[in-house]
């Protein structure tokens, strides 16, 4: 009888050891093809409203500059640096903190009902324990726990300041060195929930993956985006002017998640999320028709700052690609009501 056993104790350790095989090799891929962006939200709070961007790296070699100060006057004039939340502070940043946008990886800044942080990619050459030594000689308190808190406060950072720009978000510092990663915040207690709950903001995913591996971009979750960017805050002659331009465009839906990303090749992608397909289908005409036309709220047209590409619904996700005009700042525009074409 024992002896009849062992060849069907054999094939299922074989199937288990396949099944778990199998299993880790699909991981493997996934974490392998997964882009900056996708990291970058799998590391970030959850629980997200809205969230903006910055891949440090791939700007300046799109930019083809190094040095801090050229790489900002260069990023801003091509519209690539609005979404950061460490351009204001990025010389104190490099002067006293030993790293900066012209060293980092990528930047996301993420904000919830809960609080703010910012994730910051770190680049491989830099030592996570050498950041750790300059926020201890700036006079951070060194956590007990390698990935705990480092605590700074308003006082310490108007003191390292001395004078110039700083953000609220360096009071409090958490450091990784397995994931290369540095997460900043102004609130101790949030930053302590962030180290211990990151990802898990599934109702982003579908436009994280649709917009790809952007230079900048914008992520809303749809609640959001249908209050920040509707009709509701432009003055009532553009509201009224932008009734007439729906009921002739077709039925919109709310979004359940928003993205405005600039792309590798400077081109502007918008994805929508929505709760089926039937809605995405009728959204990708109504709303390629709203983008075709006038702007309401802020002014002249759409077609004056970009030209419309081939708007498609593929599942439950409308993308509409957007060329610039000449000098036109379609991102830091258009991710801030009202947007007509955004507007639930």
């Amino acid at each position: 009888m024992r002896a009849r056993l062992r060849p069907v104790l054999v094939v299922t350790l074989v199937l288990v050891l396949v099944a778990t095989a199998a299993v880790l090799s699909v991981r493997w891929w996934r974490d392998a093809h997964r882009t900056e962006l996708e990291r970058a939200f799998s590391l970030a709070p959850s629980e997200i409203e809205r969230a903006s961007w910055t891949a440090w790296g791939a700007v300046r070699r799109e930019l083809g500059v190094d040095e801090l100060d050229e790489l900002l006057a260069a990023g801003y004039d091509a519209d690539l640096t609005s979404a950061s939340a460490l351009v204001e502070s990025a010389p104190l940043l490099q002067e006293e903190y030993g790293w900066s946008p012209a060293t980092v990886d990528w930047e996301l800044f993420s904000q919830s009902e809960a609080g703010a942080a910012v994730v910051v990619g770190l680049p491989d050459d830099l030592d996570v324990d050498d950041v750790g030594d300059r926020l201890e000689a700036l006079g951070y308190t060194r956590p007990d726990d390698a990935t705990g808190v480092w605590k700074g406060g308003e006082e310490l950072v108007a003191t390292v300041a001395a004078g110039r720009p700083s953000s609220p978000v360096l009071q409090y510092v958490a450091l990784d060195a397995d994931e290369q990663l540095l997460t900043l915040s102004d609130n101790v207690g949030y930053l302590g929930s962030v180290i211990e709950d990151r990802g898990g903001e599934d109702r982003l995913t579908e436009v994280v993956d649709a917009v790809g591996d952007p230079l900048s971009a914008s992520v809303f979750r749809g609640s959001y985006a249908c209050s920040a960017l509707a009709m509701g805050q432009a003055d009532p002659a553009d509201q009224a002017e932008a009734d007439e331009l729906l009921a002739a465009a077709g039925e919109v839906h709310p979004m359940t998640a928003f993205a405005m990303a600039v792309q590798p090749d400077r081109d502007v992608l918008v994805a929508m999320a929505f709760e089926n397909d039937d809605q995405a289908r009728a959204d990708a005409d109504s709303r390629a028709v709203l983008a075709s036309g006038p702007a309401p709220g802020q002014g002249g047209s759409f077609s004056d700052r970009f030209t419309l590409g081939d708007v498609v619904a593929d599942g439950t996700v409308v993308t509409l690609p957007l060329r610039p005009a000449e000098g036109a700042y379609v991102l830091s525009d258009l991710s801030s009501g009202p947007v007509l074409f955004a507007t639930c």
